[in-house]
């Protein structure tokens, strides 16, 4: 059995509370699965988390920019802020690929994210690190030497933990930050991390965007991180980041709601015999059972492709006579 040293907590009273309310929410939203049924509000969470997750880091750009970067369009900005975005893009399109548990997704996330940022993208720091509030310095960072046996310890103790998913992923959030492996980075992959373990739980996840309540609390996030490392127990941390996922899953209750609410019963009928592979105007309307195609088009057709819930295979050539209709997952 590996050696290792659990990170020390203490379960209370207020954190099965506030798992039991993250429970029920998420009982609530057991009808949404994984937002492919809501592709314009799995979109807007995805922007939202990246753009909250970088802004905490200091980045200056919009989330209209930060939309428009994602989009593939011109943006005028900072080289770098913009290649962050990009990292970032291409970090989060993991998640559903990762392993929460590999030390080597770890450090494959973390070269994705920060390629072109820093030379030793993917790898872990070789340096003394510290953490500064302006130039007062908070946090000490180990030595660089003994960051692959913290960071190997960190990994066999989440994959061993009985311990609730809350739990386990904001543990390993706080002491990622503590360990700071990486010389740039670590706030920004210690986010995704948390979310890669969750989605690995439930991945709902993956499409919440926790950061963009943790930008609402930046003073909180580093308070609870600060008072967690003086009082050498993560405490405060799992707490902070149970009411901030509390508020998360709550917001996409709401959200989710409001845009369940512009999809009607036709469109839905539509997209419950849509394939992921193309098909014909004319086969749509067979599986519908449909004669007119005038109000096939109008009732159906078109409200899906406004939705972005059917795509076009000639998006360039809308009256093809080869265009054919796919589901956009």
């Amino acid at each position: 059995m590996d050696n290792y040293m659990m990170p020390p907590y203490q379960i209370t009273d207020e954190m099965l509370t506030l798992i039991a309310k993250v429970m029920e929410r998420l009982g609530q939203l057991a009808n949404v699965n994984d937002l492919s049924s809501l592709p314009r509000l799995q979109r807007a969470n995805r922007i939202k988390a990246i753009h909250s997750s970088l802004a905490i880091e200091h980045n200056s750009l919009s989330i209209t920019q930060v939309a428009n970067v994602i989009s593939g369009k011109r943006v005028l900005g900072s080289p770098s802020e913009i290649q962050e975005v990009k990292g970032a893009i291409a970090a989060y399109n993991l998640l559903q690929t990762l392993d929460p548990f590999s030390v080597n997704d770890l450090l494959a996330a973390h070269k994705v994210m920060t390629q072109g940022l820093i030379e030793d993208a993917g790898k872990f720091r070789t340096a003394e690190e510290g953490v500064f509030e302006g130039d007062k310095c908070i946090h000490i960072a180990p030595p660089p030497n003994q960051v692959p046996s913290l960071i190997s310890n960190l990994f066999s103790w989440l994959k061993a933990s009985k311990a609730h998913p809350l739990i386990t992923s904001s543990v390993f959030h706080y002491e990622l930050e503590f360990i700071h492996p990486f010389r740039d980075g670590n706030g920004r992959i210690g986010r995704l991390w948390q979310t890669a373990i969750l989605s690995h739980w439930k991945p709902l996840f993956a499409w919440i965007p926790v950061e963009s309540i943790i930008i609402d609390k930046q003073e909180e996030y580093y308070r609870a991180i600060l008072l967690s490392t003086i009082k050498g127990l993560s405490n405060p941390f799992i707490i902070f980041m149970l009411q901030v996922v509390l508020q998360a899953v709550e917001q996409l209750l709401s959200d989710s709601k409001k845009f369940a609410s512009h999809i009607s019963d036709k469109v839905r009928r539509l997209i419950n015999v849509a394939k992921e592979y193309p098909m014909t105007a004319v086969e749509l309307m067979k599986l519908l059972n449909l004669k007119s195609r005038d109000s096939f088009r109008k009732n159906y057709l078109h409200p899906a492709l406004e939705a972005g819930l059917i795509a076009m295979t000639h998006p360039q050539q809308p009256t093809s006579r080869n265009q054919m209709y796919y589901k956009k997952w």
